[in-house]
């Protein structure tokens, strides 16, 4: 178990059973115990006096006291290592643990070999993360590169926190988007055979059609099916976005096509299911879902007059398919443009009767780029934009990365590109990446001046007891716990601050605590500190997938 987790339990132990001897007729309820936010108030406080007091007919301080008289002899017997417990303010019972309490986090994090941040929390449980997504009509973008982020990083944290996570990438490669991108394709290699180019309505005309349509005639005739043309423009265009995700760190470890759904007669089968539970209705010659029985402000469409099945059923079908592979979980990261379609989604799950409780949806908002101040204007379907690959190559892949998981992925987003490729300490990535570079510059000086680290076991229980070393120690020591948070409640971005933290608290310690020049037992163990504040760097950066350098 993690220390801070293993010390907060042995405190809730000691807490509950000092309450017992002291207040034995009084009903004894959940004991919280938290990190106080200053240091002044001990190394944990509780407020279990004052949830006991009503029961007690006591004020809470001397409820408080009645507790904190009893609390040695339960702190020994649950093993907390308590120095001293007082009373503050209307009852609070702040606990002081002993000096060296923190030691045992150096070997738990030098015994993990990078794996400290792991745990057992998600039970296994299987959950599929879908994000991205985006049609393969042209190369991604920026909003595109914000949701790789964000979905990436959760996958890491979901598995380093005891899920077992999966990415997904769902290839909208039929419909409408589909055919409209087909003839797209085709109106540029007629413009290329000398005709006019004459884009259909809602079509792409982006100049990166341009080559595609040259590779195609290469290879076809111009008189080719649209649907040709539209198969040969999806190859290409997802094997490019392929690409840009592998050179973002972003490997997925599943692709499913809508058209493979459709081939598989899945729609067919969600209609006909919806029609036998009696969810469906017909009207102006189309078949409807009654949505609104589901909790949608409308019902839906699912076949249109002409016999075409609308989007939302094979997306529907998508779902229902995720379901049946036996998922406990389904996270789905979608573009703000789609908050609309998620209640006929669930609607249609829950009409055939599936567990929509399951799905989970995030909304990726916009992202607005700025530099020198002003906004750098996007626009895919105008044909001006500014694809993923031409992001990465002005702001680099780990600025882009840690950047964009600094927020929630809820949130309008402002991406300063000239911050993110400062080099200074202002540039929150660079910041953290330096201190793992300066900690890598140290160790290095340290061998050659010959100065080898103890083994964890090895260290005086009094080792270790500047500020500066139990502020590091304990910032290392919340790791797991972060994981853990920013796993289940979807939120990668904690990690981005807690990397912050742990190089601040590491620079700070740099500054105030020499090694090298030191009597050699205060230098070998703050080597070993260094050292371990290493590896917890690492680690964080790696569930961030942004790089540790060992030079800047």
């Amino acid at each position: 178990m993690a220390i801070l987790a293993d010390i907060q339990q042995k405190a809730r132990d000691s807490l509950a059973a000092a309450a017992a001897a002291a207040l034995p007729d009084v009903p004894l309820p959940g004991v919280g115990v938290q990190r106080p936010r200053e240091e002044a108030h001990g190394d944990l406080a509780s407020n279990l006096a004052m949830a006991m007091a009503a029961s007690a007919r006591r004020p809470p301080r001397q409820v408080a006291e009645a507790i904190v008289a009893q609390l040695p002899a339960a702190a020994e017997a649950a093993g907390l290592p308590l120095h001293r417990a007082e009373v503050a303010g209307p009852g609070f019972i702040n606990l002081f643990l002993r000096p060296g309490w923190l030691l045992p986090v150096l070997a738990e994090v030098t015994a993990a070999q990078g794996a400290y941040a792991r745990s057992e929390a998600g039970g296994g449980r299987r959950v599929l993360v879908e994000f991205v997504s985006a049609n393969p009509t042209g190369p991604l973008n920026v909003v595109n590169c914000r949701a790789a982020a964000f979905g990436d990083a959760l996958v890491r944290c979901l598995n380093a926190a005891g899920w077992r996570a999966e990415s997904e990438y769902y290839v909208n490669d039929a419909g409408g988007q589909f055919r409209r991108l087909g003839e797209s394709l085709r109106a540029r290699a007629i413009e290329l055979r000398g005709g006019e180019l004459a884009l259909p309505e809602g079509g792409y005309p982006g100049e990166y059609l341009i080559p595609l349509a040259e590779a195609f005639l290469a290879a076809h005739p111009v008189d080719a099916p649209v649907q040709a043309y539209a198969r040969f423009a999806v190859e290409r265009i997802l094997a490019q976005q392929k690409e840009s995700l592998a050179r973002f760190g972003v490997v997925f470890d599943h692709f499913t096509h809508e058209s493979a759904i459709r081939a598989d007669g899945g729609p067919e089968r969600v209609v006909a299911a919806l029609a036998a539970a009696g969810h469906t209705f017909e009207r102006d010659g189309a078949v409807w879902l009654r949505s609104t029985a589901f909790g949608d402000n409308d019902d839906r469409v699912l076949v249109k007059r002409d016999g075409e099945f609308t989007y939302r059923v094979p997306d529907i079908a998508y779902h229902a398919g995720k379901l049946g592979r036996g998922y406990d979980v389904l996270i789905d990261v979608l573009g703000q443009d789609h908050h609309g379609d998620v209640a006929s989604v669930r609607a249609g799950l829950a009409g055939l009767g599936l567990p929509v409780e399951r799905l989970e949806v995030l909304l990726n908002q916009l992202v607005r780029l700025v530099r020198g101040g002003e906004t750098v204007r996007m626009s895919k379907r105008g044909g001006n934009f500014i694809s993923m690959d031409e992001f990465l190559d002005e702001v680099g892949t780990d600025a882009a990365r840690f950047f964009f998981l600094m927020r929630t992925i809820d949130t309008h987003m402002d991406f300063d590109i000239d911050l993110a490729t400062r080099q200074a300490s202002e540039n929150p990535v660079y910041y953290v990446q330096y201190a793992h570079a300066r900690i890598c510059s140290l160790l290095r000086q340290a061998a050659e001046a010959g100065l080898v680290a103890p083994p964890p076991a090895a260290l005086a229980p009094d080792a270790l007891r500047h500020p500066a070393e139990a502020a590091l120690m304990l910032a290392m020591a919340e790791l797991p716990e972060e994981v853990r948070a920013a796993a289940e409640s979807r939120a990668p971005h904690r990690m981005t601050t807690y990397a912050r933290v742990l190089a601040e608290r590491f620079h700070n310690f740099y500054v105030q605590c020499r090694v090298i020049g030191e009597a050699a037992p205060v230098a070998a163990s703050r080597l070993l500190l260094a050292d371990a504040a290493r590896a917890t760097l690492a680690e964080t950066l790696g569930l961030l997938g942004v790089s540790a350098p060992e030079r800047m």
